[in-house]
C-alpha cells in the first residue's frame, strides 16, 4: 500500500524545502503519493497544487487584512480536503499563519493523524507562546537551525534538526561566472547583487530606500553593475521598481525560462557578485553559501513595526549572525532602514577587503553548523517523517 502524504507550502522558500523533502520521501518510500499546495519545486516532484501557491505569499498585518477572507476560505478548503483524503501524514511547511490553521482544523476532525511542521517558528526571537499553541495541532517539527529542538521539545512536541538545504546547493564554477558575466555584458565590472524580497509587499516597500542607497553607492563607484535576481511571482513588480535605479540593473526574470537555466543563472549571479544588498530572510544564508559579503535591510508598515519591536527578544534577525553567534552582517531594520546608513555599510564592504574577509569566515562557520558535508537535509527530513509515522 502506498504512503499518502498531504503537504502544504505557502512561499518560494517553503516550496524549495518541500521539493527536497518530497524527493527524499520518494527515495526512501518510492510508492509515495502526494496531495496539497506548492510551487514549481514541489510540482517537479509530482504534486498537482490545488491552487496557486502565490495566493498564500503575503506578510505583514495590514497586508494580510484585505486578503483575509480569501485566505480563510483556502484554510477551510485545505482542511476539508485533508479530512476527506485521510492521509498517513499532514506536512505543513513554514507559513504558520496559514498552515497551522489548517493543521488545527484537521486535528480537530482527525486527532490520530500525524502532523509534521517543517521550519520551527522563531520563538527564540519573539512570541514564545507560539510553540505552546502550535503543540495543540502539531506532533513533530523539522528544524532548520541547530539550536531550535529544545524550544519545541519544551512545548511538548518532538523535533529533529535536519540541516539547512542551503548547505547542499550547487555553487557556480569560475567558468559559470565568466559565462554569466559575458552573456550579460558585465565583463570585469564589479557586481552588486540586490534582492528586495520575494513578496510584492516587500518589493514595493523596499524599492525606494534600496534605490536611493544605490544612487549614493554608484556615485562613488560609477562602474558598478546592479544585478537583481527575482522569483516569477514578483518579477513584473521588480522590473517596474528598478526602472529608475542606477547601475543599469539587470533583472534575472525566471518567467518563460527553463527552470534549470533560471537556477543556473541565479547561482552564477550569487557567485559572481562582489557584494549584496538583501531583504531580511533566508537569502542571507544563500549569500553566505556563495561566499558573498552582504548588507541586510528590511522595513514594514508602521503598525507591524511597532508591534514586532515590542515583542522582539533578540538584537539581530540575520540568520548568519544567529547561527555563528556573531554580529558581522550589518543590518538595518524598521526605522533604521535608511538609504544613507545602507549606502555607508555597502561602501565599507566594497572598499574594505578585511570586512569582506571577516564575513567570509563567519559564512564558512555558518555552513558548517547548518550541516554542510553531511547527509542532504531533504533526505534527513524524509527519514524523520517516516520514523514519526512508523513507516521506516
Amino acid at each position: 500500500m502506498s504512503l499518502r502524504v498531504w503537504i502544504i507550502a505557502g512561499e518560494p522558500s517553503g516550496d524549495r524545502l518541500g521539493g527536497a523533502l518530497m524527493a527524499g520521501l520518494k527515495t526512501l518510500s518510492p510508492d509515495v503519493r502526494f496531495e496539497g499546495v506548492g510551487g514549481p519545486e514541489m510540482s517537479a516532484q509530482g504534486l498537482q497544487s490545488r491552487f496557486p501557491m502565490e495566493e498564500l505569499s503575503v506578510m505583514g498585518l495590514t497586508e494580510v487584512l484585505p486578503r483575509l477572507p480569501g485566505l480563510l476560505a483556502r484554510v477551510k478548503e485545505c482542511a476539508a480536503a485533508v479530512v476527506r483524503a485521510a492521509p498517513d501524514v499532514l506536512i505543513t511547511i513554514d507559513s504558520p499563519d496559514f498552515c497551522l490553521r489548517v493543521a488545527s482544523r484537521v486535528k480537530a476532525r482527525l486527532p490520530d493523524l500525524k502532523t509534521v511542521h517543517y521550519v520551527a517558528p522563531s520563538v527564540w526571537a519573539w512570541r514564545e507562546q507560539r510553540a505552546e499553541k502550535m503543540a495543540r495541532s502539531i506532533d513533530h517539527v523539522l528544524a532548520l537551525l541547530p539550536f531550535e529542538p529544545p524550544y519545541m521539545e519544551r512545548a511538548g512536541m518532538t523535533c529533529d534538526f535536519v540541516g539547512h538545504p542551503v548547505t547542499t546547493e550547487a555553487i557556480a564554477t569560475p567558468a559559470d561566472i565568466a559565462a554569466f558575466r559575458s552573456s550579460y555584458g558585465i565583463e570585469n565590472a564589479p557586481i552588486l547583487l540586490v534582492l528586495p524580497g520575494s513578496r510584492r509587499s516587500e518589493v514595493t516597500r523596499l524599492a525606494a530606500p534600496f534605490g536611493e542607497a544605490l544612487r549614493r553607492v554608484c556615485a562613488q563607484h560609477s562602474d558598478l553593475r546592479v544585478v537583481v535576481p527575482t522569483v516569477a511571482s514578483v518579477a513584473s513588480t521588480v522590473i517596474d521598481a528598478v526602472r529608475n535605479w542606477p547601475g543599469k540593473p539587470i533583472v534575472l526574470d525566471p518567467r518563460d525560462v527553463p527552470r534549470d537555466i533560471a537556477a543556473h543563472d541565479k547561482r552564477a549571479a550569487f557567485a559572481a557578485a562582489d557584494t549584496a544588498l538583501a531583504a531580511s530572510g533566508t537569502v542571507s544564508l544563500e549569500l553566505a553559501a556563495a561566499d558573498t559579503a552582504m548588507v541586510i535591510a528590511y522595513d514594514m508598515n508602521w503598525i507591524s513595526r511597532q508591534i514586532i519591536a515590542r515583542k522582539l527578544k533578540i538584537d539581530t534577525v540575520t540568520l548568519v549572525n544567529l547561527v555563528t553567534q556573531s554580529r558581522v552582517i550589518p543590518e538595518f531594520l524598521g526605522a533604521e532602514c535608511k538609504p544613507a546608513s545602507i549606502a555607508d555599510a555597502l561602501l565599507t564592504l566594497i572598499d574594505d577587503p578585511d570586512a569582506r574577509r571577516t564575513q567570509a569566515n563567519m559564512a564558512a562557520l555558518a555552513m558548517e553548523r547548518l550541516g554542510r558535508g553531511g547527509e542532504a537535509p531533504g533526505l534527513r527530513a524524509a527519514r524523520s517523517v517516516l520514523n514519526q509515522i512508523g513507516a521506516f
